[in-house]
């Protein structure tokens, strides 16, 4: 079981490491106070192995809990259950910006009755001990949501293509291009099964189909022309941070030729190691 504690300074950048953590399999609970720490991981050690990838965000928006932090993670030491802490930084001049961009309060503000720059100071007294105890830390400060994401995808996923999820999706143009479409393909510039009449009610799951449409050489230059493009391109997509590509392949009905190029895709995609699968949206329709 992969369990990871997540702290650091406010306005580091806790929350969009989450939603990282969370795109690559992570179960993450926010702001959890630290002596509940130990009970939450019993719980998880008992699914059996139903929650295997854990992340807890605690931080000094407990208050005084969390003070019993340290305490929190000798009971997990007690309890056999290895852990990991991840801490996110950033520079002074680069949080009072982004608390002021975003016109939150420091969470220490209102309790010690002061300034933004004095809480910020005051927060990384409180933390020197679980900075110096971390086993990852991570500064925000030169850092774009997607270098952040790239970060945690870098430490915490074994295999890092597991980090963008793609979708090639096949479709008819005769009932609309998929709303959620990233990228756009349309084959119905090549032969089309439909007119011979005993490929007209298969489809392009059919090795009949499949046959037919690769016997001409535009079918498997463009075919390899697409590959090509999408393999330029999936890389740049999860260097942005992007989780989730659907590639969208379309031809007249979406029960040939689109079918049988999104398999194709998705196959290649596979092989070379992408988290990738096939669906056929309008496969079943007339």
């Amino acid at each position: 079981m992969q369990f990871l504690i997540v702290t650091g300074l406010s306005g580091a950048g806790k929350s969009r490491a989450v939603v990282a953590l969370e795109d690559i399999g992570f179960y993450c609970v926010d702001n959890m106070p630290p002596e509940l720490i130990p009970k939450f991981a019993e719980v998880c050690v008992q699914s059996q192995g139903k929650m295997d990838k854990i992340a807890l965000v605690a931080d000094v928006r407990s208050g005084d809990m969390f003070h019993a932090l340290f305490a929190g993670l000798q009971g997990l030491r007690e309890k056999n259950i290895d852990y990991k802490i991840l801490f996110l930084s950033a520079s002074d001049t680069v949080l009072i910006r982004r608390f002021k961009e975003t016109r939150r309060k420091h969470p220490l503000m209102d309790s010690m009755y002061c300034s933004l720059e004095q809480a910020i100071q005051r927060e990384r007294e409180m933390l020197k001990s679980v900075n110096m105890n971390a086993d990852y830390v991570i500064d925000t400060s030169l850092l774009s949501v997607s270098q952040l994401k790239e970060r945690i995808v870098s430490l915490f996923l074994e295999n890092t293509k597991d980090s963008l999820y793609i979708n090639c999706m096949s479709f008819g143009f005769k009932y609309g291009i998929p709303p959620d479409a990233d990228l756009v393909f349309d084959v119905r510039c090549l032969p089309n099964p439909f007119y011979i009449p005993e490929l007209k009610h298969k489809t392009g799951l059919d090795v009949e189909v499949r046959d037919y449409v690769l016997s001409f050489d535009q079918s498997n230059e463009l075919l390899s022309r697409l590959i090509d493009l999408i393999d330029f391109l999936v890389p740049l997509y999860a260097k942005e941070g992007k989780s989730q590509l659907v590639v969208a392949i379309g031809c007249t009905g979406g029960k040939h030729r689109s079918i049988l190029f999104a398999e194709m895709i998705n196959e290649h995609l596979c092989k070379i190691g992408n988290n990738s699968r096939a669906t056929h949206r309008d496969k079943g329709k007339e």
